[in-house]
């Protein structure tokens, strides 16, 4: 099991006062390259390994300290070219998150998965763990269906490869689903906005990563539709994709539950479920 200690910022919180849901996914990176960096499969980051999906509980929230988290992780899988990195979060102790992410060792030039050196794949099954698989979240392809969010993609937002980096496919995600429930009821308004009177908990986030994401003017745009309503959750599609050509560049699942300004799970009431049922896909 190796062992990473993830520094908090100020600006990782969000309008709760908690470190945002897509910001863990960067705690989760910079353990997979504290990692990666600390043994022979050092050279994967830089000749290239590309990120195929993320799957992501959340537990508790974190809040703001001086003291790090404690990011734990190890291998759940290796294969020829593919592993999988299981991780959990700790603060203090207690368990805030469980994940898990599929990687690929990738050629850019031909644009194909390579398959692992023989020195990558002995690091790796030096650090095999019995990892439990997370329930997978049901969600139909949406194929041109539900509320379309314009986004535009930021210098910043890249990589080393020149890439859009996987983690922040989480914040894009996040601002679509915001524009989009919102939209559906205005009711759904999010903590520290007018009108808001609930808290909407991200409870589970997977995203699977189909192609490269690349810098460029003109915005792209996220759909977004609720595929289930629960007694107190809201299950979500998004799909990030090209508008003119309907490429899907990424496809993701998230599982909101409804709180009231406590943190206690409450029931999405009539009038909710009434403006978000003929959106359903």
């Amino acid at each position: 099991m190796f062992v990473y200690a993830c520094p908090l910022r100020w600006s990782d919180l969000d309008a709760q006062g908690h470190v945002n849901n897509a910001v863990i996914v960067d705690y989760l990176q910079e353990a997979r390259v504290a990692f990666l960096r600390e043994g022979p499969a050092s050279e994967l980051l830089d000749s290239g390994v590309v990120v195929v999906s993320h799957e992501v509980e959340y537990h508790r929230p974190i809040g703001y300290s001086d003291d790090p988290v404690t990011v734990e992780l190890g291998m759940a899988k290796v294969g020829a070219s593919r592993i999988e990195i299981a991780y959990r979060v700790l603060q203090d102790g207690e368990l805030a998150v469980v994940a898990r992410t599929a990687l690929c060792a990738f050629d850019f030039d031909e644009q194909r998965p390579v398959r692992l050196l023989p020195e990558h794949r002995a690091f790796f099954q030096e650090h095999l763990i019995d990892a439990e698989r997370l329930r997978r979240i049901p969600a139909p392809d949406l194929d041109g269906r539900g509320a379309s969010v314009p986004l535009a993609v930021r210098w910043s937002d890249l990589d080393s490869y020149g890439h859009v980096n996987n983690a922040v496919l989480f914040d894009y995600i996040q601002q679509a689903r915001v524009t989009a429930t919102t939209l559906w009821d205005p009711t759904m308004a999010r903590a520290g906005t007018k009108g808001s009177d609930r808290l909407w908990l991200v409870v589970r986030q997977d995203v699977d990563y189909l192609v490269q994401l690349s810098h460029r003017i003109a915005p792209y745009a996220l759909l977004v539709a609720p595929v289930k309503l629960g007694g107190t959750s809201i299950t979500l599609a998004t799909e990030f994709v090209d508008p003119g050509t309907g490429l899907v560049f990424a496809r993701a699942r998230t599982v909101l539950v409804c709180a009231d300004l406590s943190g206690r799970p409450v029931d999405l009431g009539d009038a909710t479920r009434a403006a978000l049922e003929p959106h359903l896909v």
